[in-house]
């Protein structure tokens, strides 16, 4: 008989490989002390890892090793959004001068699948693979936006309305009514919701039902994200390349 209850051991593996990521690595103490493990049992998982080569030891250090770029690389191309947004996410960037960014929702977190950077793009944390809450961004809230009320309460249940910055819509109420909002222009803001300063313009890419499978944004700093250019430039720009990669898809 299946049983639904995890495999500690490999909880424990799990656990201690987030905790080098949020690390950028770690020594063993350290890590047993966030993970709440002794030492002993830290050390044997960290071993047990980097022989199998998931991790590399670099003094008393152990890092994440570049296996898991072949992990994710593999699951990323497995996602047939991802090889045909990618070209239309590039000439995104290029025309708009900023970052280009595509999302799908997993697990119900916000997944940067892809980023392109424009020529005048200024530097950000986002990379494929960061995982945020979907009501902090533009892209989440688009996402959201085209799901179902059920999906989106058991996405809340979930994992809350965590406060990313002083903007972060962190209310349930203001949440729905925003997305109400995006549904009825058709794409989303998030002004300086994630990172002080930036401001985002996100569209959904839905399939054949609407429901959304991922969102395509625009983000650059807020002085560059004003007046028409913000309201109507950029939006117009995102909807025809969620729109293309719509087409795309049902024809592919």
């Amino acid at each position: 008989m299946s049983s639904t209850v995890p495999v500690k051991a490999t909880k424990i593996s799990l656990e201690i490989v987030e905790v080098l990521r949020q690390l950028d690595g770690a020594g063993v103490s350290e890590v047993s002390d966030r993970v709440g493990r002794p030492t002993s049992t830290v050390h044997d998982h960290l071993r047990t890892l980097e022989q199998e080569e998931y991790l590399v030891k670099e003094g008393d250090k152990y890092y994440i090793s570049t296996r898991f770029l072949q992990l994710g690389d593999q699951a990323r191309s497995r996602k047939k959004v991802f090889e045909i947004a990618r070209p239309e996410v590039n000439n995104l960037a290029e025309r708009t001068g900023e970052h280009a960014n595509l999302m799908i929702e997993e697990h119900g977190l916000g997944v940067f699948l892809y980023k392109a950077r424009g020529p005048d793009a200024v530097q950000l944390d986002t990379h494929a693979g960061m995982r945020v809450p979907l009501q902090t961004t533009a892209l989440g809230k688009t996402i959201m936006a085209f799901r179902s009320r059920a999906e989106v309460e058991a996405i809340l249940d979930r994992h809350g309305l965590p406060a990313v910055t002083e903007k972060t819509i962190s209310d349930r109420k203001e949440l729905f009514d925003a997305l109400d909002q995006v549904r009825g222009r058709g794409y989303a803001y998030d002004d300086e919701e994630r990172v002080k300063g930036m401001r985002c313009v996100a569209a959904p890419i839905t399939d054949d039902d609407g429901r959304a499978i991922a969102a395509v944004s625009v983000s650059g700093p807020k002085s560059r994200m004003q007046d028409d250019r913000f309201t109507n430039g950029i939006p117009e720009r995102i909807l025809r390349c969620a729109n293309v990669i719509e087409v795309n898809l049902t024809y592919s």
